[in-house]
């Protein structure tokens, strides 16, 4: 049976190369996002039935939301670094578009702040290009599906 455009469009998964990043008012490109994940700790609960009964497994608090964003470097271009000598919190978006560029899922990162920011290895033996990359911390991530 053939699938139809409707069909594949809402039951194949999307390709992760077409994001948008907005940190605060200002879109920005990257070449990479990575951390977008949210877990728990546990707590492991055994009591004197636990040989009977088993464990009492509990969910605690969330993990800290690590986040790195890496993008080319490019000259008078100083916008991550300049974030991280500002110290401030900010809000980050970051939208899975479809093929018509429009935001499919986002993933909203709340209150970011910079921690560390990696400058690229040089190296005279080869002609890679330099990437910057920007690691935060976030309060909390949320997710909407369109």
């Amino acid at each position: 049976m053939a699938l139809t455009k409707n069909t594949i469009a809402a039951s194949y998964p999307l390709p992760a190369y077409s994001y948008k990043v907005t940190v605060g008012r200002d879109t920005l490109s990257f070449s990479e996002v990575s951390g977008l994940q949210v877990g728990y700790e546990k707590i492991v609960y055994k009591h004197g039935m636990s040989f009977l009964a088993g464990p009492n497994i509990i969910r605690a608090q969330q993990n800290d939301i690590t986040l790195t964003l890496k993008r080319g470097v490019v000259a008078k271009r100083s916008v991550l670094f300049n974030w991280l000598e500002d110290k401030s919190k900010k809000d980050i978006m970051i939208d899975l578009c479809d093929e018509k560029g429009e935001a499919v899922v986002r993933w909203k990162v709340h209150m970011a702040m910079p921690l560390k920011m990696d400058a690229p290895s040089f190296n005279a033996a080869n002609n890679e290009l330099a990437f910057e990359s920007l690691e935060l911390i976030a309060q909390n991530l949320t997710v909407e599906y369109f």
